[in-house]
């Protein structure tokens, strides 16, 4: 017989509310509906249960790099994310030339073969000089169907998402293209207009990458591509919420336009996240990390973050504000809906993989849960 786990006495966020003195049955590696009578429960009085978190837009941790590692990189900052409760990750490349963002993609997807990753992120090379923050503006290229094709190839299925200036030249065609194969069309670090960001979406786009952040401000003339994403039902808008990379008001603005459920937490990490101060490369780029800020050694752009998801969990409740259900549905539920794995992840459910996080009553992670497995044991009595 599998192996069960009650976890008892907790308060657990549902999909239909938060349940005090509630209970967890895992069976194995999936939630189950009724535990066996001899199952000895475990009290998690005091805790909070939450699914584990999706992180859709991650470049790396624990010291390495999703965008340019070894497998073993990946596989040990994979390891990093999911101590801190992400128990789904999408590896997020950056700009590089062609031929190698292909081949490491091939890598990427034996990887997400293996479910060890969710799928391939990639940002850039198609994106605006002019917005290009941490990216190597000597490789940059306007978006090219035929290349956009390449790299969709070359991730073997695993594909999941792309980020787009989508008012560059082929920009449009691409969108269509990428949702013709089920890739999720992202906007980001992008130059474009209000008129053009309208037209993205309508033909396909679905995700704002960092919202806010690489794209130009909200103006009261010329909103530009903030009003455009926030306003529309069509777009999933992502918000990394680390303190740095966002004002609170902004984040505040993005959740009271664009709604709970349309909001998606991620930590946009690189190789810092979970590891510490010190210089890096972020693709060719070098970065230097203070406490723990990550900016480029040449011109100080902001060059992703070291957040994990637990810190972005308990910033948008206790500094925030945020009611928990708002940010379980961000961090958890919105991202799984996203990658088409719903029917899987984001929710405690029966018939849903056994991911699951435990918070004390400030929101500390305590406990992590993958496919049944303690990541981190919570040591409840």
């Amino acid at each position: 017989m599998a192996p069960t786990t009650v976890l008892t006495g907790a308060r657990v966020v549902l999909p239909t509310g938060i349940v005090d003195d509630g209970r967890v049955i895992v069976e194995g590696t999936r939630i189950a509906a009724t535990a066996p009578g001899q199952a000895e429960p475990l009290d998690a009085s005091g805790h909070w249960l939450v699914p584990g978190f999706v992180d859709i837009h991650n470049h790396g941790g624990g010291g390495t790099s999703f965008a340019g590692g070894t497998a073993e990189d990946v596989l040990r900052g994979v390891r990093t994310h999911r101590l801190h409760g992400t128990t789904t990750v999408v590896a997020s490349a950056v700009t590089g030339d062609l031929a190698f963002l292909a081949r490491h993609a091939g890598m990427l997807a034996e990887l997400a073969q293996q479910e060890e990753i969710a799928g391939i992120h990639f940002e850039g090379p198609f994106i605006s000089p002019c917005r290009k923050g941490a990216h190597n503006e000597e490789l940059l290229r306007d978006p090219d169907p035929a290349e956009v094709r390449k790299l969709i190839d070359a991730a073997h299925g695993h594909a999941r998402m792309m980020t787009l200036a989508t008012e560059l030249p082929g920009g449009l065609d691409s969108v269509r293209l990428l949702a013709e194969h089920g890739v999720i069309a992202a906007v980001g670090h992008t130059d474009a207009t209000y008129e053009q960001t309208v037209a993205a979406i309508d033909a396909g786009a679905t995700v704002a990458t960092h919202l806010f952040n690489a794209m130009p401000p909200l103006g009261h003339r010329a909103p530009g591509p903030i009003a455009a994403l926030l306003e529309d039902e069509r777009v999933t808008v992502e918000l990394i919420n680390d303190g740095t990379h966002l004002h609170p008001a902004a984040l505040q603005l993005a959740f009271h336009h664009a709604g709970r459920d349309r909001v998606a937490f991620i930590t946009d990490a690189m190789d810092a996240a979970g590891f510490g101060d010190g210089r890096y490369m972020l693709g060719p780029m070098e970065v230097e990390v203070a406490d723990g800020v990550a900016r480029l050694v040449e011109g100080g752009s902001i060059a992703g973050s070291t957040l994990t998801l637990d810190r972005a969990f308990r910033r948008a409740v206790t500094v925030d504000g945020l009611p928990v259900e708002d940010v379980v549905a961000a961090i958890s539920a919105n991202p799984a809906r996203l990658l088409g794995l719903d029917d899987r992840i984001g929710s405690l459910e029966p018939g849903k993989d056994a991911d699951l996080v435990v918070l004390d009553a400030e929101f500390a992670l305590k406990g992590v849960m993958r496919r049944g497995e303690w990541v981190v044991d919570p040591q409840l009595g």
